[in-house]
């Protein structure tokens, strides 16, 4: 099934969801004629549709917002915390090329501090899928959860098969000790290249995928913390406030001291294709795994 397909059975099933946009229709171009009563596109008006929505919501509608992820979570952020936020209200709110899927656009598109701006509204939750499997196989659940939700759209293609989402519990391949790397999104595909790549290299090494960086699952990172030597947090996000700045809050929350190595950006990105992106920036699976090997 593709997006498209998840969410028009959902309207099907019930007559409370609503599709609404800001001239974003990537993800289901074909859908709004099948769909004329619970589809609203409001143009390019990010805080309007954000302010409509949570009218929708407060009448009982359950409303799924699409527009690209910087002009969503940063120039409607106000009406996201106040209207959306602090009412508790089921928006669902999407991202469009969140991190590097952004590649050709430059610091203006470049929705690198998204994770952080979201989770630090109380309320909110966060998915952020490997890929498009990840993503179809949890949009049902983000959706019908009775909480507000930010999630990252992942349409890349998958490198394995996911198991359905549980909001708040990570998905772990591999049970090494030498190694923990903890990802979200987009940069999981890399990551699981670059477990086989150490794995050659003979560490043992154990992959988690964050899929809900809010609620976090704090059994799986701190079983990761107990019993691997080395933590890696990977992420196409400013290293403030996202995975890296996660994991250092449950750490002291739970006082434990970790190694803990990040690889996420400093700053924005060169804008370039995609995979000219990932070499320059050194998030490619092979500079990922020489980058953990030189500091281990």
């Amino acid at each position: 099934m593709t997006y498209a397909d998840i969410v028009l059975e959902l309207i099907n099933e019930d007559d409370r969801y609503m599709i609404m946009t800001s001239e974003n229709r990537a993800a289901f171009r074909a859908l709004p004629p099948l769909i004329p009563k619970n589809f609203i596109d409001t143009g390019i008006t990010e805080q309007t549709m954000i302010g409509m929505a949570a009218g929708l919501a407060l009448r009982g509608r359950v409303p799924v917002v699409h527009a690209l992820a910087t002009f969503l979570t940063m120039r409607a952020f106000e009406f996201i915390r106040t209207d959306v936020g602090i009412g508790n209200l089921p928006v669902k709110v999407v991202g469009a090329v969140p991190g590097f899927l952004s590649d050709g656009n430059g610091p203006t598109h470049q929705a690198i501090e998204d994770v952080s701006i979201m989770r630090g509204i109380p309320n909110m939750n966060v998915f952020c899928p490997a890929d498009e499997d990840d993503m179809l196989k949890g949009l049902k659940t983000m959706i019908q959860y009775p909480s507000p939700f930010y999630m990252r759209y992942n349409p890349t293609q998958a490198l394995v098969e996911h198991s359905p989402l549980e909001i708040g519990k990570a998905e772990t391949f591999g049970d090494g000790t030498d190694i923990a790397i903890l990802v979200y999104g987009f940069l999981f595909g890399e990551a699981f290249k670059a477990k086989k790549i150490l794995e050659e290299q003979g560490k043992s090494v154990r992959l988690i995928n964050i899929r809900t960086p809010k609620p976090i699952d704090e059994d799986a990172v701190l079983n990761a913390v107990r019993e691997c030597k080395q933590i890696v947090t990977i992420e196409d996000h400013l290293i403030t406030g996202g995975l890296y700045s996660i994991i250092g809050e449950l750490l002291l929350k739970n006082k434990i001291a970790a190694d803990v190595l990040p690889i996420a950006l400093k700053t924005w990105f060169k804008p370039a294709l995609l995979n000219d992106v990932l070499e320059y920036e050194g998030f490619t699976a092979e500079k990922i795994s020489q980058t953990i090997l030189n500091y281990i």
